[in-house]
């Protein structure tokens, strides 16, 4: 059989990086599954923040940014550069999430998620608030009934109990949910970066249904070699990876729905995530992206006045 042909990113040197269709790493913006193994995904939706809104602008926010990790190819030859060798990455843009009715807009996620497990394409998803990754994960279900491992990097662990049956979704229940509807293992499910006061009021439960936790401050004093190794010992395939931003120390990351002292520097975050090579990956996701609070970009549409 024949291979299809391969989209390559735009050149970079043929217009300057802040011209052109603004697609992650400048990657071919296409929904052609079959010349793709890896799709990027943005999922822009808040309504399930309970505290700080804007992440709906993650999305669009991180796609810019990635303008700035533009992979130059080598000269004197203009091959590609060596990410764009080894995968087929495309920019599936944005799903159309209803902005108003969470429960829908998971249903919206897990059904334009599926075909894109179904064919071995791994999604990248680009957030949009944490309540969505609830979504990828039905999606990922419909295709593999085996329940997930999880790596969760993330300074809150996501499993508080919903306020109501009537209302049991919000960006910081989707872990007891995906658990609760038999998506993820808890017992190979590791959360990194743990910290702040109210995870001091739920941690007991977290572990008591065998997740792992190792905190921020445990990857402070031991290293991020000692949190990778123990996370290796736990997760297992298929494995899901989800990175929340507000992982990192708002000293580094400011623009998050949930700030917490005393988190990640962005060396051990990037550590973090090179240091996950090799894992049997079937999904990753950059959720709590927020942009109306970045102090560096005060021209961002949803940025509020004043902040």
């Amino acid at each position: 059989m024949t291979e299809p042909p391969r989209l390559t990113p735009a050149d970079w040197q043929q217009g300057p990086r802040y011209g052109g269709l603004y697609t992650f790493l400048r990657a071919p913006a296409s929904r052609d599954l079959e010349v793709a193994d890896v799709a990027v995904v943005g999922l822009p939706f808040d309504s399930g923040s309970v505290h700080r809104s804007g992440a709906r602008y993650g999305p669009r926010a991180i796609r810019n940014a990635s303008a700035f990790l533009l992979p130059h190819p080598y000269e004197p030859s203009r091959a590609l550069p060596p990410l764009f060798q080894s995968l087929r990455i495309v920019d599936y843009g944005d799903l159309p999430l209803d902005p108003n009715y969470i429960a829908y807009a998971l249903d919206q996620v897990a059904d334009h998620l599926a075909p894109v497990f179904a064919r071995g394409v791994l999604p990248v998803c680009l957030g949009g608030d944490h309540s969505m990754t609830l979504g990828v994960l039905r999606a990922c279900h419909r295709h593999d009934q085996r329940p997930l491992s999880l790596l969760l990097i993330d300074a809150h662990p996501e499993y508080w109990e919903p306020p109501s049956p009537e209302r049991p979704y919000n960006h910081g229940s989707w872990l007891r949910n995906a658990v609760a509807e038999g998506l993820v293992d808890p017992g190979r499910c590791v959360v990194i970066g743990l910290r702040g006061s109210n995870f001091l009021a739920i941690v007991d439960k977290v572990r008591a249904v065998g997740i792992t936790v190792i905190t921020a401050d445990e990857v402070a004093q031991e290293g991020v070699a000692h949190a990778l190794a123990l996370a290796r010992e736990v997760v297992r395939e298929p494995l899901y990876i989800s990175l929340d931003m507000d992982s990192v120390d708002p000293a580094y990351a400011p623009a998050v729905g949930v700030p917490e002292v005393g988190g990640l520097t962005s060396r051990e975050a990037l550590a973090l995530v090179r240091g996950l090579r090799g894992l049997p990956v079937v999904g990753f996701d950059v959720m709590e992206a927020t942009p109306p609070y970045d102090q560096g970009d005060h021209r961002h549409p949803g940025r509020q006045p004043g902040v």
